[in-house]
């Protein structure tokens, strides 16, 4: 193996061509400098060094050493300088992951504000799974949005907001101007929504601590997918009030109380810690987290005003 060690040694010798200056430079002995010279010769095959009367001269090897190494070390001194952000130069593919509801509502807002200061960015969305929680290091995924109950261990996180679980259906379903009891819940065909993180496990939890089920009419993978089946059956589905509020917003939808007791849902953006110093990562996750963060803000301000109206 090189060693790397003998560099410094090297580099005073070529420009001083005394072993006595040298060894002053480098606070060694002269005996000492004699010796690493002659570990310098064996390293490199060369004599480097070539004594002629009172002063030495460098052979051919010498010489080229002398020209290449400020190079070399100035590159490897350039390894230990903090990451400069040049984030008009950028390149680099980001990927997100989340729920389809995510994609469709604040993605492209994420995407507008990247691409107008780092155009040559590119940004890969995918559908969030809850298994891959603690399987991110194995996983190519910058960012995560996820309902989460704490960030777990080599994962760092920021909290964005939190919000109940609401019930939806449309306008003209048979229930929407009376109270709706929990039998009324259980008796309801339901919509579940197969993809984009753990939305169902709390209510399966609290209906079977009461000895109750859901009866499922449909599961698809997508939020959109389950409004059309809203809008055209009497169906309830059962999601967070800020995905409620947004989807009312646009359809005849009403939002009712869920009528069981479960703690709101937190959410977090996720990253893991290879990421957490990486100027350019640190540049994406804070676009994420400001714009996830508002959309919440108003969707739930908005939520709680419709449900304060249902209530």
């Amino acid at each position: 193996m090189n060693n790397y060690k003998l560099l410094p040694a090297l580099i005073s010798l070529l420009h001083t061509r005394n072993l006595t200056e040298s060894a002053k430079t480098l606070n060694v002995t002269q005996s000492a400098m004699s010796k690493t010279l002659s570990q310098i010769r064996d390293a490199f095959h060369d004599p480097i060094l070539i004594r002629e009367a009172n002063h030495f001269v460098l052979t051919k090897r010498g010489e080229e050493l002398k020209t290449q190494l400020p190079s070399l070390i100035q590159s490897l001194d350039n390894l230990y300088l903090p990451k400069k952000l040049d984030i008009a130069q950028c390149e680099r593919k980001f990927i997100l992951a989340s729920s389809d509801y995510v994609s469709q509502f604040i993605l492209p807002d994420i995407c507008a504000k990247m691409v107008n200061s780092a155009p040559s960015i590119s940004i890969e969305y995918q559908l969030w799974q809850k298994n891959w929680l603690y399987e991110l290091s194995q996983k190519p995924l910058d960012l995560v949005s996820t309902i989460a109950d704490s960030v777990p261990e080599n994962l760092y996180g920021k909290k964005m907001a939190e919000d109940e679980l609401v019930i939806v259906m449309r306008k003209a379903h048979p229930k929407v101007a009376s109270p709706f009891t929990l039998d009324d819940y259980t008796d309801s065909k339901h919509i579940v929504i197969s993809g984009g993180g753990d939305k169902d496990s709390p209510i399966e939890a609290a209906l079977s601590g009461q000895g109750k089920t859901r009866n499922v009419f449909a599961s698809v993978p997508f939020f959109q997918s389950a409004i059309e089946l809203l809008l055209q059956t009497d169906t309830i589905l059962t999601t967070p009030l800020h995905i409620a509020a947004d989807f009312s917003h646009l359809h005849d939808l009403e939002i009712k109380p869920l009528p069981l007791d479960i703690k709101p849902h937190q959410y977090y953006i996720l990253w893991h810690a290879k990421n957490n110093l990486d100027p350019e990562h640190k540049w994406f996750r804070e676009i994420c987290y400001q714009l996830f963060k508002a959309h919440l803000d108003t969707t739930i301000e908005y939520g709680l005003k419709l449900l304060k109206n249902n209530r």
